[in-house]
C-alpha cells in the first residue's frame, strides 16, 4: 500500500527551523514509515492574501477556485485537495494560531462553501491533525479552536490527533511527550485516511427538516407534561 495515502504537512511558523517545523517533520517521517507520500509546505514562503469575505455579500460568491489569485489559489489549494490528510503546525501567538494559519483557515472557506454549489464540502472526508508550539500557555485553546473549525469544514479528527509544546525555555525535541505524540500523529492520520477512503458522503444538506422538528416538538411536550409538575413541586410552586 506504499504511496496510497498522501499526507500534506503545513508549517505555519515563520521559522523553517523552529519547534513547529521540527515536530511537523517528525510527524511526516512517521507517516512515510507507514507507507504514505508526504510533502511539507511553509506558509510564510507563500504569497497568500487575506480573505475578502465574499460570503457576506453573496453566499454563492465564495467558491473554489477562490476569486483571489495568489499562491493559495494557484498552488496550495490544489495540494490540499489532492491530500488525504493534513498535519497543520502553528506557533502559539496570544492564545491563537499564527496570522498565516488563521489566514489559511479563512481562505479554506472556499472549500467548505462548495456545499452551496455541488452539495458538499470538497474537503469532506479528509483527515486532519494539529501541532502547536509556543513559549507560553494556550496550546489546548489553539488546538481546540482549529479542530472545531476543521471538523466544521468536513475534516475527520481521529483520536490523538494533537501534539503540543509550551515552555518559555527549552527544546521541543527534549519533550518526550511532544515527540511521541507527533510520531503518533503521523501514524494515526495514515491509518485513518486508509479507513476512510471511498467511505462516501457524510454531511447532507438535503434532509426532511420538518419531520425531525415535529418529532423534537412532540417528544419535548410529552416530557414537559411528565417532568414539569415534579419540577414545580421541587421549587415550591405547588
Amino acid at each position: 500500500m506504499s504511496g496510497d495515502v498522501y499526507v500534506l504537512g503545513i508549517n505555519g511558523s515563520p521559522r523553517r527551523y523552529g519547534g513547529v517545523a521540527k515536530l511537523v517533520r517528525i510527524a511526516l517521517k512517521a507517516a512515510e514509515e507507514e507507507g504514505a507520500r508526504t510533502k511539507l509546505v511553509h506558509l510564510y514562503d507563500l504569497d497568500m492574501k487575506p480573505c475578502i469575505g465574499c460570503v457576506s455579500d453573496d453566499i454563492k460568491a465564495c467558491r473554489h477556485p477562490c476569486v483571489i489569485r495568489d499562491d493559495f489559489t494557484e498552488k496550495l489549494a490544489n495540494e490540499i485537495l489532492e491530500a488525504d490528510a493534513l498535519i497543520i503546525g502553528t506557533p502559539i501567538y496570544w492564545y491563537a494560531p499564527s496570522g498565516a494559519v488563521k489566514n489559511l483557515i479563512d481562505r479554506m472557506t472556499s472549500f467548505e462553501n462548495m456545499i452551496h454549489h455541488v452539495g458538499r464540502s470538497i474537503v469532506e472526508g479528509k483527515v486532519a491533525a494539529v501541532i502547536a508550539v509556543g513559549n507560553d500557555t494556550g496550546a489546548i485553546q489553539v488546538i481546540a479552536w482549529m479542530m472545531a473549525v476543521l471538523n466544521s469544514m468536513g475534516f475527520h479528527i481521529p483520536p490523538w490527533a494533537l501534539a503540543y509544546y509550551h515552555h518559555r525555555e527549552g527544546e521541543p525535541l527534549n519533550d518526550t511527550q511532544a515527540v511521541m505524540d507527533s510520531i503518533n500523529i503521523g501514524k494515526i492520520v495514515v491509518k485513518a485516511a486508509r479507513l476512510l477512503k471511498n467511505a462516501g458522503g457524510w454531511y447532507s444538506p438535503r434532509v426532511e427538516l420538518e419531520r425531525y422538528k415535529e418529532y423534537a416538538r412532540k417528544t419535548a411536550e410529552e416530557e414537559r407534561a411528565r417532568q414539569l409538575p415534579e419540577r414545580r413541586k421541587a421549587m415550591g410552586l405547588e
